[in-house]
C-alpha cells in the first residue's frame, strides 16, 4: 500500500459480519478490520497470536478461565495456544492484527454457523 487508508471508509465498504478485510500487510502480518455482531465460536491458533483493537462499540472475548471485556480504544491479545470465543451483543467494529494466512475460525474448526465466515481474510 502507498497511500493512506481510511478505516472509516474502508469499514463503510461492506456490510458482512465476521467476515474480515486485509487492509494492508506489515510484515508477514495481515492487518484485518471486521463488523462483529452476535457470537463467533470457541477457536484456537496455536502457533500464533491474536491482536484485536475495538474501534468502535464493545468486544467481549471468552477465555476459557476468563471474560475479558473491550470498549471502544481497548487492545487486548490472545496468547497462542488459548482457547478463545469472541462476541459482541450491541455490535463492533474491530482491527486484528494475525500472520498471513491465519483462519478466522482457528486450526482445527469444527461445525461452523453459516453467519461466521471462515477466511483467511477478503481483499478490501
Amino acid at each position: 500500500m502507498t497511500e493512506p487508508i481510511s478505516l472509516t471508509a474502508a469499514l463503510a465498504s461492506f456490510d458482512q459480519l465476521w467476515s474480515p478485510r486485509i487492509v494492508t500487510r506489515v510484515n508477514e502480518n495481515d492487518i484485518r478490520i471486521a463488523k462483529v455482531h452476535g457470537e463467533h465460536i470457541w477457536h484456537t491458533h496455536d502457533h500464533t497470536d491474536e491482536f484485536f483493537l475495538v474501534l468502535d462499540g464493545e468486544l467481549t472475548i471468552a477465555l476459557r478461565d476468563r471474560t475479558v471485556v473491550l470498549h471502544q480504544g481497548d487492545v487486548f491479545t490472545v496468547p497462542r495456544g488459548t482457547e478463545h470465543k469472541p462476541s459482541s451483543p450491541t455490535g463492533a467494529a474491530i482491527l486484528m492484527v494475525e500472520p498471513t494466512g491465519t483462519p478466522t475460525v482457528g486450526d482445527h474448526p469444527n461445525q461452523i454457523p453459516t453467519h461466521i465466515d471462515a477466511t483467511t481474510g477478503h481483499p478490501l
